[in-house]
């Protein structure tokens, strides 16, 4: 295997050095890993200028192919590949990052290898095909986002050489143009009309998102449930609203006892985690809040990292545990000066969630202080309809009793 521009290409041999397993792909790595000082921050792994692929394997009919590679200071990623009758898919990938490598993680409480295990992580391909994906994707698994582009990969290849019939990834699916009617230009028939030049109009103004659902399960039961619609502020080049499509955005993340994080991969470039978790405000009461939030923008060509934020300072979003809390009202969440969430309809409860439902919820200030305005604003209107009327009964008395002194 050779490293070329950020991509690797590996091409395995059998034992009559014939071609059994080629891929050339490009992919990088963003980790988050606790310091020593309990706080976390975000490495981003790339592929080293040295790559090997020792322990790769060709497969058979009984035996998965293995493709591994190994970079960097102890850093290695595998994928195994298995097949029946008419197809190939991978089945599951390894990687494993070495936070002894402290030029990619300073300061690492955590010390050696860490591996971590994403399966299911391709559709079957039919044999004698090669599978090709210039789209981003990516795949989250407890802390680590793995991010592939410009992916080719043949597993089981038939008389060692490369086929020339691919299997397109559903995001490189081209869809049909749309249909575009003649422009005066094209119009053969004759007129004298004067055209008067169309009327320009005004950008429409971004709509608020679509409401998501999400949710969590921990075994056979939900342990979180989250429903908002969310926008992207973006403002490095000009500023940016980009709204998160529930329709094609899944929820991963973990649930703990005293931590929880809710990630949503918008399936495009657009990455959101909300880390949650639990304080004790007294010996016997205990209150979940929201403590952290990081974006994650990627260049849906190349993969590359757009924008990384991230902000774990936050304190919002309490209630008591148990419950769940509700903000119908908009809200921002300033990740950075350049990022910011705005979020629509929020319902969330990352803890300690029951048959599958919210608990009772516990109102944000913005929808509780809207309830608290419209009985004053009532008692304020009726209060000067009162005092009204008592300036008109006393005005009218001191008329009547001119009258009576006059006569």
């Amino acid at each position: 295997g050779f490293f070329q521009s950020c991509a690797v290409e590996v091409d395995v041999k059998d034992a009559s050095n014939t071609t059994c397993l080629y891929a050339k792909w490009m992919m990088k790595f963003l980790i988050k890993y606790e310091t020593n000082s309990s706080d976390y921050k975000n490495a981003t792994l790339n592929l080293s200028s040295s790559v090997t692929h020792d322990g790769s394997v060709c497969g058979n009919d009984t035996q998965a192919a293995l493709l591994a590679v190994q970079f960097g200071e102890g850093h290695s990623w595998s994928i195994t590949f298995t097949k029946n009758n008419e197809t190939y898919q991978g089945d599951s990938i390894a990687f494993t990052y070495n936070t002894n490598d402290t030029a990619v993680f300073p300061d690492a409480k955590r010390k050696g290898p860490i591996t971590i295990v994403v399966k299911d992580i391709m559709r079957p391909v039919q044999l004698n095909n090669v599978f090709v994906c210039h789209s981003t994707d990516f795949f989250e698994a407890e802390n680590v986002t793995q991010i592939f582009w410009n992916v080719t990969v043949q597993a089981f290849v038939q008389n060692g050489t490369i086929s020339k019939k691919e299997s397109r990834c559903r995001a490189d699916t081209p869809t049909s143009a749309p249909t575009v009617p003649p422009t005066i230009a094209n119009v053969t028939t004759a007129s004298t009309t004067t055209l008067s030049p169309a009327p320009t109009t005004a950008p429409k103004p971004v709509e608020n998102p679509d409401t998501g659902n999400y949710s969590l399960k921990s075994g056979n039961k939900t342990c979180l449930l989250a429903t908002v619609g969310l926008q992207l502020n973006v403002s490095q080049d000009k500023p940016l609203l980009i709204n998160i499509n529930p329709k094609t955005t899944t929820a991963d993340g973990t649930c703990g006892n005293t931590t929880a994080t809710l990630k949503l991969n918008d399936g495009n470039s657009t990455l959101i985690g909300f880390t949650f978790v639990v304080k004790n405000t007294s010996a016997s009461v205990q209150k979940f809040y929201l403590k952290e939030v990081n974006v994650t923008l990627l260049n849906s060509l190349n993969g590359s990292v757009i924008s990384n934020a991230d902000n774990n300072n936050f304190s919002k979003w309490d209630a008591f545990l148990g419950s769940s809390y509700m903000c119908q009202k908009e809200q921002t969440l300033e990740i950075t000066e350049d990022v910011q969430i705005h979020t629509f309809n929020l319902w969330i409860q990352p803890f300690l969630v029951k048959a599958n439902t919210f608990s009772t919820a516990e109102e944000c200030f913005a929808d509780s202080d809207l309830n608290f305005l419209i009985p004053i604003a009532v008692g304020m209107a009726l209060g000067f309809l009162i005092i009204l009327v008592f300036i008109s009964y006393i005005i009218g008395r001191r008329k009547s009793r001119t009258g009576y002194q006059s006569v």
